[in-house]
């Protein structure tokens, strides 16, 4: 059966590699690509539309777009660490309330309303997958460091509603999975600021990440769902 899949955050680096690699494997049918810069993709699957995740107006009206399609694979990959007007915290003193309420509505309220409009448009009478970009530093048990408070405090949020939508998500569509993923550090403009500190071979373009991660999302089990799982597979403790 030919497969739809929807990518949300296409105008990133990973979100694109996404949509490149799907675009390109025969048994997808359509992939429907969404981001606040409309991206036009050169396959003649990929269908492009715009869309705002800090507005839910606009997050509905994306939904829509679908109509009575049923979707396989849906991956939010949008985020925000650190823009032009702000960067990651390092201490107490560098907390403020507007730049958390920003990283708290990108990286935790966006996909949580994503998830509210799009989930029931899974399919239901074979495995689906809706999977979110999440991150290890969102992890409360391996926190070593301290740190990035917003960021680490928004993926920890993220990861609880992603475990939220796998509890009750199964009771209507038992065959529905629900991840969270960890796409290691891939060359972007989300670690470009930090990615000097990385070792090259820890280092992944988007391209690579994109295609474990794939990997990841076709070998998960409805025994996964609520996880947060690592590009290599590697289940990541709360």
């Amino acid at each position: 059966m030919q497969k739809k899949i929807v990518i949300i955050g296409a105008s990133g680096a990973i979100g694109k590699a996404f949509v490149d690699l799907y675009s390109k494997i025969d048994t997808v049918e359509h992939v429907f690509s969404f981001s606040k810069t409309q991206i036009d993709f050169s396959s003649s699957k990929v269908k492009s539309f715009s869309i705002d995740i800090e507005d839910e107006i606009s997050v509905k009206n994306a939904a829509e777009v679908i109509g009575t399609q049923k979707i396989d694979i849906v991956i939010v990959a949008t985020g925000i660490l650190h823009n032009k007007d702000f960067g990651p915290e390092k201490s107490i003193k560098d907390l403020d309330p507007d730049n958390f309420l920003k990283v708290l509505k990108i990286n935790t309220i966006g996909p949580a309303i994503i998830g509210k409009h799009f989930l029931p448009l899974l399919t239901k009478d074979q495995k689906s997958v809706f999977a979110f970009l999440s991150a290890r530093v969102g992890s409360i048990s391996e926190n070593k460091l301290g740190g990035w408070y917003s960021y680490r405090a928004s993926k920890t949020a993220l990861n609880q509603v992603i475990k939220n939508f796998s509890i009750e998500v199964c009771r209507t569509n038992p065959n529905a999975v629900i991840l969270g993923l960890q796409p290691g550090t891939v060359e972007s403009n989300l670690s470009e600021p930090f990615k000097k500190n990385v070792a090259r071979e820890k280092l992944f373009t988007p391209e690579y990440s994109a295609e474990m991660l794939a990997k990841v999302i076709l070998n998960s089990t409805q025994k996964n769902s609520g996880d947060l799982l690592s590009w290599d597979g590697e289940i990541i403790n709360p």
